[in-house]
């Protein structure tokens, strides 16, 4: 089933790109949806202070990453994600401040409490590279503005479209952690994520002018009712042929929220890629044993990762790829 609904939403977004072409170009940039991403060779990458604001990038993201592990944990607890400060699990200790130092705390820890000598969980220390990571990606993604800096040769950073696209993985990584572990997205996080997209939509839509707006608005106003509505109908669909639906309401609520952020085509193309995603990594965890057909699979991570990875490279280059990959023409290659 994953696979046909993967080829259904391939087809269906080539005559898609055509419809929103002209209003997703019309955007500079909102999640890299109407711009591809920036040449490097534009870039003032060899500049030291480029170097430095790149570092200072990854340790924020990393920190940020830090906190997130701490919400993953906490949320699905019903625990304050503030107080009490932080502590080891198990004997209840408060950290010190070099224990909380992102990656470097659990090496210099090696693993272990050192008041209980419990086990850290390796997952921290990767949560926070991943952190660091995306703050990274997102930050080399979008595209300047016009006018040179040190920075980049080709415009001024746009902080505004940069900390959007930060804000977007602080809402993402939490909710990934929290299916991994318990097959349950929660619904504070699925409403206020849709509700801040369409406020980042709004606010990067008027701010080019009040026609631009209202159209980029409704688009992702749309989008994130069409995507409730699709994969709860899809849920149905397979409640009736095979007895159990294929996807929790929660994915269902996750995709809302990535229309509310990207839009009805971007949102498509994600939606593609988790498909598929999901689908070339459950059918290879068959083979080898780790899955057995009928047990729960968690879903909301591939969507989670195809947003981001539209967000990142933006919906233009994946229609390019995809259009390789499957077929000239298709996703509306050369519209956007």
């Amino acid at each position: 089933m994953v696979w046909g609904v993967a080829a259904l939403g391939l087809t269906g977004l080539d005559r898609l790109g055509e419809d929103l072409g002209a209003a997703a170009s019309a955007l500079p940039h909102l999640a890299t949806i109407g711009v591809p991403m920036p040449d490097p060779a534009s870039m003032g990458t060899s500049s030291p202070g480029f170097g430095l604001l790149g570092i200072g990038v990854a340790l924020l993201g990393a920190c940020v990453g830090s906190f997130l592990n701490v919400v993953a944990w906490r949320l699905p607890r019903q625990e304050s994600v503030v107080l009490p400060p932080s502590h080891c699990p198990h004997c209840g200790t408060r950290l010190a401040w070099f224990e909380n130092i992102p990656v470097l705390g659990w090496l210099v820890l090696r693993g272990r409490c050192r008041h209980c000598g419990a086990l850290i969980s390796p997952r921290y220390p990767a949560v926070e590279l991943l952190g660091a990571g995306l703050w990274v990606a997102i930050f080399l993604a979008t595209p300047p503005l016009a006018g040179g800096t040190i920075w980049f040769a080709s415009g001024p950073i746009d902080w505004w479209l940069v900390a959007a696209g930060w804000l977007l993985a602080s809402v993402l990584l939490p909710m990934v952690l929290i299916d991994l572990d318990l097959l349950w997205l929660p619904e504070p996080l699925c409403r206020w994520g849709l509700l801040l997209g369409l406020a980042v939509t709004a606010l990067a839509g008027y701010r080019q002018g009040g026609g631009v707006g209202s159209r980029l608005l409704l688009d992702h106003l749309i989008a994130a009712a069409a995507g409730l509505l699709a994969m709860e109908g899809l849920s149905a669909l397979a409640q009736r042929l095979l007895g159990k639906p294929a996807l929790g309401l929660g994915d269902a609520k996750l995709t809302a929220l990535l229309g509310a952020w990207l839009g009805l085509y971007a949102m498509g193309i994600a939606v593609f890629l988790a498909f598929l995603s999901g689908a070339l990594l459950g059918s290879a965890l068959l083979l080898i044993g780790r899955l057995k057909r009928g047990q729960p699979f968690p879903f909301g991570p591939y969507l989670a990762a195809g947003g981001l990875a539209v967000w990142i490279g933006g919906a233009p280059w994946w229609s390019q790829l995809l259009g390789a990959a499957f077929g000239g023409g298709l996703l509306g290659v050369g519209r956007l």
